[in-house]
């Protein structure tokens, strides 16, 4: 028999607790839902090894060989992985990153792979010079003594001559991470002029100089060999001038945003999304990988539960996409069953499985 209240001044009208009761229900008025279809996965390609070697900051990041990276992606479409960002790591490096928009330089080589390997896949490539530069910065440089000069409008030329090469090696989607002023525009200049017009451009429209960068330049190999990116990358205290940025590279062509890094910047990602309504990404960086790896590691977070939670926030927050480590992984945990690997990773501890929906 149902409880009554004592008085009708006591009684509750409103309880929103009903609507929390059971699974069903909240799966039934669940406003936010990650989907397989949502998420990017990062992979680094190099030159340099024999074989897949981890990463030592990022369990479970590997670095893989061409043949690697296409049997990878393979196995990642058959999870249901719906595309890859791709970062390369050449044997060679030159002050005019040449290897960057070699025609058989090595992301030009794995994009024509993972293409015959798995068809379907959308691929994404990062368009920076940083990895193909002997000094690690992101555009030509000049160095006097502890102190670095990107050149801007000098490194333009290079970053569209990247993004083309690309783009002829069968590149979906070219994913300029440089922030040069102006690099959108001279892209998508040079992709019309050669005949790549339905090439897409994902801009890191809002990058930010971060501290959360660290693991990602072991993986890539990519640490400025003097100074800093500061007077490039954003200052992470100015949301208004990330608006104006995301502003310039739509002006400019782009046809996706991204804001970089995720966690400590979904307040800019959500005053993108309801500024601009365009289809807008986040990268949840390798620093929040790794921190939250560390404390899984530790048994003091549950993976699994953690990484769905973060997710689930960077979708509220108005991401499209999410470019994130974990894809393969959510995959599984969204689909119920464990991915298939070519190589051991570690493993979430349990947790409430997310059920989706739509």
């Amino acid at each position: 028999m149902a409880r009554q209240s004592t008085s009708p001044t006591q009684r509750i009208l409103k309880r929103p607790r009903r609507l929390r009761a059971g699974e069903a229900i909240r799966s039934l008025v669940r406003e936010t839902v990650v989907r397989v279809d949502d998420l990017i996965l990062p992979m680094f390609v190099s030159e340099k090894i024999a074989t897949r070697t981890p990463v030592a900051s990022m369990p479970g990041v590997f670095q893989f060989t061409v043949e690697e990276a296409a049997a990878e992606a393979a196995l990642a479409a058959g999870e249901g992985i719906r595309s890859i960002l791709l970062f390369g790591i050449p044997s060679a490096k030159d002050e005019q990153a040449s290897q960057a928009y070699a025609p058989e330089g090595i992301v030009q080589r794995a994009v024509r792979a993972i293409k015959k390997a798995a068809p379907g896949l959308v691929v994404i490539t990062d368009v920076c010079l940083c990895e193909y530069m002997s000094h690690g910065h992101c555009g030509i440089a000049e160095l006097e003594g502890g102190s670095v000069h990107v050149l801007n409008d000098e490194s333009l030329e290079l970053l569209a001559k990247t993004a083309v090469s690309h783009a002829a090696a069968g590149a979906d989607i070219v994913a300029p991470s440089d922030m040069m002023d102006g690099r959108v525009r001279a892209i998508r200049t040079a992709l019309d002029d050669a005949g790549f017009q339905r090439t897409i451009i994902m801009s890191y429209a809002a990058k930010f100089a971060s501290a959360f960068y660290g693991p990602f330049r072991d993986a890539a190999e990519s640490a400025p060999q003097a100074g800093d990116r500061k007077s490039y990358q954003m200052d992470g205290a100015n949301v208004l001038e990330a608006l104006r940025e995301v502003a310039l590279d739509i002006e400019e062509s782009a046809d996706i945003v991204m804001v970089k890094p995720g966690l400590p910047y979904l307040d800019v990602l959500w005053r993108v999304k309801e500024r601009f309504g365009m289809t807008t990404a986040v990268y949840n960086v390798s620093g929040e990988y790794a921190m939250v790896k560390a404390a899984a590691q530790n048994g003091w977070l549950d993976e699994r539960a953690t990484v769905l939670e973060m997710m689930t926030s960077f979708k509220r927050a108005g991401a499209d996409l999410i470019a994130t480590y974990w894809a393969r992984e959510i995959a599984g945990w969204l689909g119920n069953s464990p991915p298939t690997r070519l190589m051991e990773r570690p493993r979430g501890e349990g947790g409430n499985h997310q059920d989706t929906k739509g």
